[in-house]
């Protein structure tokens, strides 16, 4: 059974310098007129709730050391709702004003907070968005070259690796046809 004192206790005694928080579900494309209000619950509960408790109880220690780096993984879908995506925005929305927030919060500390908004990302977030229709997942990378999630991996690296001086707040990360969430050109389905 979860223990939620025995979880602060051995958090609090692993001192931890950085926290990626890693949260990114989104459930089908439903909108306003038909939302399934369980997979609003768990997105919310998953994309924020889930950072939210991770935070508070890593960053006593951080502030205790006055030394860390928090990371969030957001979204493009933080900066810009579209159709189908109001819930999984909605969370990103909110991760992004958490993150904004927590930064005011920590400025006059040796702690760092940096917010990566990937874009186009092929790894199973589609597969799991379209409820394992692996065909329907796949057309949203058609015709373009996508990000990995080694290249996000990379802008981790990047923010965690600049001087103490540097504080990376916000990276987006497209692919290279992409200018938008929705604005994807598909320029090799073209070509092909």
């Amino acid at each position: 059974m979860f223990n939620l004192v025995s979880l602060t206790s051995f958090l609090l005694l692993l001192q931890v310098h950085i926290l990626i928080n890693n949260a990114g579900l989104a459930l089908g494309v439903s909108t306003v007129s038909d939302h399934d209000l369980e997979d609003a619950q768990i997105m919310w509960t998953t994309n924020v709730l889930s950072v939210v408790a991770l935070t508070k109880q890593i960053v006593k220690g951080m502030l205790e050391r006055n030394k860390g780096h928090i990371v969030n993984m957001s979204s493009i879908a933080a900066k810009e709702a579209y159709a189908g995506g109001g819930l999984y925005c909605g969370t990103k929305f909110a991760l992004d004003a958490y993150t904004t927030a927590m930064r005011h919060e920590l400025v006059g500390t040796d702690i760092r907070v940096t917010d990566i908004q990937p874009g186009a990302v092929q790894t199973e977030f589609s597969v799991v968005r379209f409820k394992g229709d692996v065909q329907k997942a796949d057309a949203v990378y058609e015709g373009i070259d996508p990000l990995t999630a080694a290249d996000i991996a990379d802008n981790v690296m990047y923010a965690l690796t600049r001087p103490k001086h540097v504080q990376i707040t916000d990276l987006m990360t497209l692919a290279t046809y992409q200018c938008s969430a929705k604005g994807i050109a598909r320029v090799k389905k073209a070509a092909q």
